[in-house]
């Protein structure tokens, strides 16, 4: 016979329901509202149910069965991400590592191999301070949503700065990411990307500070195309849009740099928590952005892109 202790356990599991397709999946949440979520890998719903910084729901909507949500595709101008891809198998496609290799960058710092072989690209999207997210802000990323009705397609910048005021409609499905392929022009002969992650220790922690820039130098050096964005811990990532205006058309120098350093600190508005202080956060995102920055100026490097790991 079970025990006490095991029954109350089977008690507190949630159902859980297997929909057949994306319409189906939406008329359950739209039916069970907040007693239901979705879930694929569910790696990051089991460290907050575990840490009791979420109620585990009534019911579970199972999303790993439903067709076409899964797979990178190219596309002529973008990449195809389904959102139930794994973190690794996005690591490993060819087409993200070489038209995007700062995602590469920022998944291989989410926590460790196993998660992320069960952990999706679009787990870490919807968990809204996702390591991936300001990736996708600075990539002009376009997220694609069911909303039970028809498609919706959102750039992502846009969608994070509407979280910072609201909720997102907790019944939309995310369904695809779609990553433009970025290129060099006569007017911008020169693109440049970078992603950065500071957590509390070495490796396959929570992050502190995540950052990501985007963008591309004309032939006379000065900034052509910026986009800066940072997050970490429990912030919601988000463009640092005085720091690109700042820099928008003019040449990359010690005079530019400090100035840039100042409005991050000024404009940076990360959400405190026991572990780094906002003063802390707001100098260590401004000193990854500016080194960055010094590097782009400094030229093309030839340390090679490949890192790994395991």
């Amino acid at each position: 016979m079970a025990s006490e202790h095991e029954n109350m356990l089977m008690s507190m599991s949630p159902s859980v329901l297997h929909p057949r397709d994306m319409t189906e999946a939406w008329t359950f949440k739209k039916l069970l509202d907040s007693d239901a979520v979705y879930v694929a890998g569910g790696t990051l719903l089991r460290t907050q149910w575990e840490s009791g910084q979420a109620a585990m729901p009534k019911h579970l909507i199972d999303l790993s069965s439903i067709p076409g949500l899964k797979g990178i595709e190219k596309e002529e101008h973008s990449l195809a991400i389904g959102a139930l891809t794994p973190l690794s198998e996005c690591r490993k496609d060819e087409h993200i590592r070489l038209h995007c290799p700062m995602l590469v960058d920022a998944i291989r710092s989410i926590a460790a191999i196993s998660v992320r072989n069960v952990a999706t690209i679009g787990g870490n999207i919807v968990s809204r301070v996702g390591d991936c997210l300001p990736v996708f802000i600075v990539c002009q990323a376009d997220f694609e949503w069911n909303t039970g009705l028809s498609p919706m397609t959102e750039d992502a910048s846009e969608w994070t700065e509407r979280l910072q005021a609201q909720l997102p409609k907790a019944s939309h499905l995310l369904t695809r990411i779609h990553l433009p392929l970025f290129k060099t022009t006569e007017i911008v002969p020169r693109r440049f990307g970078a992603f950065h992650k500071v957590g509390r220790r070495e490796a396959f922690t929570p992050s502190l500070i995540t950052v990501a820039l985007n963008g591309g130098l004309k032939a006379d050096g000065t900034v052509g195309e910026i986009r800066v964005a940072a997050g970490g811990g429990q912030t919601i990532p988000h463009r640092l849009f005085a720091a690109e205006k700042l820099m928008k058309g003019q040449q990359i120098n010690r005079e530019l740099l400090a100035a840039v350093h100042q409005t991050i600190v000024d404009g940076y508005k990360p959400k405190p928590d026991p572990f780094a202080t906002e003063a802390y956060r707001k100098k260590t995102a401004a000193n990854l952005i500016v080194a960055e920055l010094w590097k782009i100026a400094a030229g093309p490097s030839d340390e090679g892109r490949e890192r790994d790991d395991p």
